[in-house]
């Protein structure tokens, strides 16, 4: 088939090009601003020997041996260069007894690794072997992000990229020797099945030269130190959404690590790399203008309800102004099912660049697509069921030695067990305190110093790089080190460091590091101090502040993306595969409270909630008969999952288009992938647990049914007035509103676990409304609170201080110095805390660093995802005064001299600390600038009573089932049916008042039809998702909430409908048109006929069974564009 391309019109959809190109021609480079520094180098050592390739038996391990050690105590470890050709890992041969002697060597030199100590003359090199993107979160809400990115590419600063989104696993690969590795992990079954896959793609495109160009890729990688990253999409690592019908891989990222920070390809020089090597790449879509970006969000509300592959490419082809059809074809290879789309900011250039790129690198043909490949997959996976190690080895030996002809990152080396790859605990430490040798250690250093200063849940893991195991010596250790992030908060606060400190590198996802630590005799390690510090300040910040910015773009714009996922998808993973520990362990009521949670969040459409919770809890019934009480595996659930939504998408259209895709079911229970210990779909290591996140919160509280109770609580500091407000509420007439009692359990008067007494209460009188006055200042209590929600069918509240905050923590320094101030005024407290006690202003601190680390975004985000609404309480005065210098400067000192003394000391009271005299002395200063400042702190309060008028308001709504969304919570995205100009109500009516007094059949029609009653709404209708599609509805994107000027010009009725015919003004002076052959506003139509009937009246008036009454001249009236 002959496909050409065409630039002559938009959008272009790239196809397959016939033009010429040559086949190994490099791809088109930037500069990345790299400098050419020179480094001391030590004398070259003897070229050790060749690593050994593996045989198809054990006995490869046992032939690898060690290189001869370089003589003399003097000498300095050379560094061995990365720039390996392919052909250096040929076998060796080598003596039984040599190779005893090198394996009692390795292991002496193992467990001697712990005397390893940092002097003057240790130094370390360190350089990143794999990485994928950082991962950055948007400071702003994902509607906000939305608008932002909207707004760049209308001045013409940028493009956004738009790409598909495969349901599999981060893979990433950096040559035989760099090594594969999934997102925190390496050498086991996820990073086997990796490289066999990516083996298998250069069998599929190079039929018999494969061999060669594998060896060729592999040496590409190394020399040029380049690690590749893809999405793995197997159907035997677990499943995801839907099990794909073919194993593959598809490229996401290209990295050229260098000597540097690493630089990601751009997607057009991803492609021609991928071209080059014959390498799948994934679908993208550009968006480079306003009206293109505009629709291409409208087209994602219109479809993130049913969206699946089909219908989701056929949108973004139509509205995008560049289309590059990925080498694999979803819909072929995955499925229907689509996860989702990221969509990014990237360069302005982007679209000329990937014109460029298509046109000097056409799709590459597929030289083995019809030759023999050998053995799938899917068939040595069945072959080899015994164990994870057997599979590993069946795996490696299939794809061949060209690919891969070094086993050491799975097996180890010379027979020593797997568990002696950990090394020390203390890497960590050396690292940190030897000497860097260039800018990249000092770089990491950095990083890692500053993630271990902050206690980021993160840990650094060592393991012995046996790809150096020739150059092992006393003194030259060489590791691999994985930086594994355990939280997504992590990255959130590390961005707040990056903002503090522009010079930090990216914190990045998947990230491993090969860590040299060696030690240089008194010359060479004066000449490499001396190199190492002038090469540190010559090139310090020069590299990263070149990169800084790019095409006139603010850091924070040049990193923007969100991810934007569809509703079919979302039901398999979220609601049915992460619900089933929820559904198994505590029923079918938790588990509804769990996914009607799940959709509050997601601010899914009240009609799809009511379908999905119809079908969800036919599931529920039906998977826990069948199973009783042994729990359904989460790595296998479609097995069940599947066909029981194929059947149930077979009742109806509705229920088709609710699930989306079904039918087609891949069995995997005969070549699923075998795990020693329990991993999670990424190849991390894993507790054996369900997969379901924490206990469920509350039900939907729009639906709470007056016989479940309520759990009112305070994530607040000492002296944020929760005890004095609970007083009020129970004094409060009439309470909550409802004939639910109340009941609240100070923690200051309580004795014993308060969580677990207020849990005892509850179970006594689940439907009461229950004040916990007592803080609840972190996420361990907030889980305690959720299991009280499913446990008595309960909705809960948090209670919160208003207040700005700041950038990372959730308040503000006024607001501490407020609730300082108040629990300073106190006499005779309960808990002790007031004017007497001498330790107050530290209790206070230790209360407000509980919450460092969330900004005040992120503190009310994730409080209303927990518990589905949020309750805040008036502070402070928004016309007020700044902070008086004196009190920030002491409490500046404050949380200096709490960070020493946690450091030192954890939790120890401050009297038995060493800086004891130091906290007397700032306790008493704090009284005194307080007191010094009364007037002031007392003038920004809002008034107590005013704060508890709109606290009982706001409980009221909820206990009622009335909430409105909080101003911090994310935009919830409807399913965009239509688009449409509204006009107002009351001008219609005006209008129709005007038409009957001029006219007494038009006056006796309204009056008989009571249409002052009866209208509702008005709107022009412009495009409806079913009859124009949803390009056509996304298409006024770009109009959105705009004033559209529609002029009136005749009136049609019949005895079962009526209707104003409109017409269409401009905006900005492009015409807006209505893609319905009639444009009109439905005033009304008798019980039985759909809106849609309305329609018609233009031809009933031909025929004469409608009447038209012309307006003149015509009346216009402003209305607003939107979607419904």
């Amino acid at each position: 088939m002959s496909l050409s391309l065409s630039l002559s019109h938009s959008p272009r959809r790239f196809l397959p090009l016939l033009l010429p190109a040559p086949p190994f021609a490099m791809p088109p480079r930037r500069d990345h601003g790299k400098q050419t520094h020179q480094r001391w180098k030590p004398k070259a050592a003897p070229a050790p020997a060749p690593a050994p390739a593996p045989a198809p038996s054990s006995a490869a391990v046992e032939r690898m041996a060690l290189a001869p050690s370089a003589a003399g105590a003097a000498q300095v470890w050379v560094p061995r260069g990365y720039a390996t050709s392919a052909s250096s890992s040929s076998s060796s041969a080598v003596t039984a007894a040599e190779q005893g002697g090198a394996d009692d060597k390795l292991s002496r030199l193992i467990k001697g690794a712990a005397e390893f100590s940092v002097d003057n003359n240790t130094f370390t090199e360190a350089q990143i072997r794999a990485t994928f993107y950082p991962k950055f979160e948007n400071e702003k809400s994902d509607q906000e992000t939305r608008t932002r990115m909207i707004e760049i590419v209308s001045q013409g600063l940028a493009t956004i990229e738009v790409t598909q989104k495969h349901s599999g696993s981060l893979f990433m690969y950096a040559g035989h020797l760099g090594g594969a590795y999934a997102k925190n992990s390496f050498g086991n079954i996820f990073t086997a099945v990796g490289v066999f896959v990516l083996g298998r793609l250069f069998r599929e495109a190079w039929g018999s030269k494969a061999p060669k160009m594998q060896a060729e890729f592999n040496d590409f990688l190394e020399k040029n130190r380049i690690c590749i990253s893809m999405e793995l999409v197997t159907a035997v690592l677990g499943d995801h959404g839907q099990r794909p019908k073919d194993d593959y891989a598809v490229v996401t990222a290209v990295t050229e690590l260098g000597h540097g920070k690493p630089q990601f390809y751009s997607t057009p020089e991803v492609i021609s790399f991928c071209r080059k090597w014959r390498l799948p790449t994934n679908h993208v879509w550009l968006f480079s203008t306003r009206k293109s970006a505009t629709s291409f969000f409208a087209a994602y509300d219109a479809l993130c309800e049913e969206g699946t592959a089909t219908p989701v490419c056929k949108a973004l082809d139509e509205i995008a102004d560049i289309s590059v059809p990925g080498s694999k074809d979803h819909v072929m290879v995955q499925g229907e099912i689509l996860e989702g789309l990221v969509a990014r900011i990237v360069s302005r250039e982007s679209s000329v660049q990937m014109e460029e790129v298509l046109r000097n690198f056409p799709i590459p043909s597929l030289d083995g697509g019809d030759s023999d490949l050998g053995p799938s997959l899917r068939d040595i996976c069945a072959a080899n069921r015994s164990d994870e190690k057997q599979q590993i080895k069946a795996l490696l030996e299939n794809v061949g030695s060209s690919m891969c002809p070094d086993h050491r990152d799975w097996f180890g080396y010379s027979g020593l067990e797997p568990q002696s790859r950990n090394a020390d605990k203390s890497v960590v430490t050396h690292f940190l305190q030897a000497h860097p040798t260039d800018y990249a250690t000092k770089k990491l250093q950095e990083m890692i110093g500053l993630m271990k200063r902050k206690n980021f849940s993160a840990s650094f893991k060592s393991y012995w790089n046996y790809q150096k195991v020739d150059s092992l010596s006393n003194d030259n250790l060489c590791y691999k080190m994985v930086i594994h992030v355990y939280s997504d908060s992590v990255f959130r606060r590390y961005q707040q460091e990056m903002r503090k400190n522009q010079e930090l590198w990216p914190l990045y996802r998947g990230f491993f590091v090969d860590v040299n630590l060696f030690k240089a005799n008194n010359k060479k390690a004066a000449e490499l101090s001396k190199d190492s510090n002038t090469l540190l300040r010559n090139i310090n910040g020069a590299l990263d502040s070149s990169l800084s910015s790019k095409d006139g773009l603010a850091d924070e714009d040049s990193n923007l993306m969100v991810k934007l996922k569809f509703l079919t998808y979302k039901i398999r993973t979220f609601l049915i595969r992460n619900g089933l520990s929820t559904l198994f362990k505590d029923g079918p009521s938790a588990y509804r409270t769990y996914y009607l949670r799940q959709m509050k969040i997601w601010g899914t459409s009240a009609s799809k909630q009511k379908e999905l919770t119809k079908m969800l809890d036919e599931w529920a019934v039906y998977i826990r008969r069948k199973y009783q009480n042994k729990q359904l595996p989460s790595s296998t659930y479609l097995s069940e999952a599947e066909p029981f939504l194929e059947q149930y998408a077979k009742r109806s259209p509705a229920n088709q288009a609710l699930i989306g895709a079904a039918g087609d079911l891949v069995q995997t229970e005969n070549f699923l992938a075998i795990l020693d210990a329990q991993r999670d779909e990424e190849g991390d290591l894993q507790p054996e647990r369900g997969t379901a996140p924490s206990s469920p919160t509350s039900t939907s509280l729009d639906v709470v049914s007056k016989t479940e109770g309520l759990i009112v609580f305070f994530p607040g500091i000492p002296g944020c007035a929760k005890s004095a407000l609970c007083e009020q509420i129970l004094n409060t007439p009439g309470g909550l509103g409802d004939n639910r009692p109340l009941h609240s359990l100070m923690g200051d008067r309580t004795k014993g676990r308060y969580w677990q007494k207020v849990a005892d209460e509850r179970k006594k009188k689940p439907f009461r409304i229950t004040l916990a006055d007592k803080n609840a200042p972190n996420e361990e209590v907030w889980r305690q609170i959720e299991d009280m929600c499913g446990m008595t069918k309960a909705a809960a509240v948090p209670v919160i201080p208003d207040s700005e905050g700041t950038d990372s923590n959730p308040f503000s320094l006024e607001a501490l110095a407020v609730f300082m101030f108040r629990v300073l005024q106190r006499v005779n407290h309960p808990g002790n805390l007031d004017k007497s006690s001498p330790n107050a202003g530290y209790i206070l601190l230790m209360f407000y660093n509980l919450y460092d680390g969330k900004c005040r975004r992120e503190f009310e985000s994730e409080l209303y995802e927990r518990f589905g609404s949020l309750v805040k309480m008036p502070l402070l005065k928004p016309e007020r005064a700044p902070l008086p210098g004196d009190v920030k400067t002491i409490l500046d000192e404050g949380m200096s001299l709490f960070r020493l003394h946690q450091s030192r000391h954890g939790r120890v009271e401050p009297s038995k600390g060493s800086y004891a005299q130091e906290w007397a002395q700032w306790e008493k200063r704090l009284r005194v600038v307080l007191s010094r400042n009364a007037n002031y702190l007392t003038s920004i309060q809002v008034p107590f009573d005013v704060a508890v008028k709109e606290v009982l308001e706001q409980l009221k709504a909820v206990a009622k089932g009335d909430v409105k969304t909080p101003d911090t919570a994310k935009r919830r995205f409807g399913n965009i049916v239509f688009a449409a100009v509204t006009v107002p109500q009351a001008d219609i009516l005006s209008l129709l008042r005007k038409l009957g007094q001029n006219d007494g059949d038009v006056n006796n029609f309204l009056n008989g039809i009571k249409v002052e009653d009866n209208l509702s709404k008005a709107h022009v209708t412009l495009a409806h998702k079913r009859a124009h599609g949803v390009a056509a509805v996304a298409s006024y994107g770009v109009y959105q909430n705009q004033e559209v000027p529609v002029s009136f010009n005749a009136f049609l009725y019949t005895d079962k409908m009526a209707a104003l015919e409109a017409q269409l003004g401009t905006v900005n002076g492009e015409k807006i048109d209505s893609k319905n052959d009639w444009p009109h506003v439905t005033l009304w139509t008798a019980p039985g006929v759909a809106p849609k009937e309305a329609n018609m009246l233009p031809q009933l008036f031909s025929s004469g069974q409608a009447k038209r009454v012309l307006i003149d001249p015509p009346i216009t009236i402003s209305g607003v564009l939107d979607f419904y």
